[in-house]
């Protein structure tokens, strides 16, 4: 089980900072080379933009339950 939670730990590690990265920023951002740039006059935020942010925190939320459950597992 610790095997386990250590893998997706590394897996939701990297998947976060990948996701972190692709977000925009004030000055553009990795995003903008993908063409998560592009967003509509009338809503704000691009569709892919709120996507983005689903992702982001669905990724965040797994990689939260990963480290306590590590914890857990490591504490037994």
């Amino acid at each position: 089980m610790e095997l386990v939670l250590q893998i997706l730990l590394v897996l939701t590690s990297l998947l976060m900072i990948m996701l972190v990265l692709l977000h925009k920023g004030r000055g553009g951002g990795l995003s903008d080379m993908f063409g998560g740039g592009v967003s509509s006059s009338l809503g704000g935020s691009s569709v892919a933009e709120k996507n983005l942010d689903k992702f982001t925190i669905a990724t965040g939320i797994l990689w939260f339950a990963t480290v306590v459950g590590l914890g857990v597992v490591l504490a037994y």
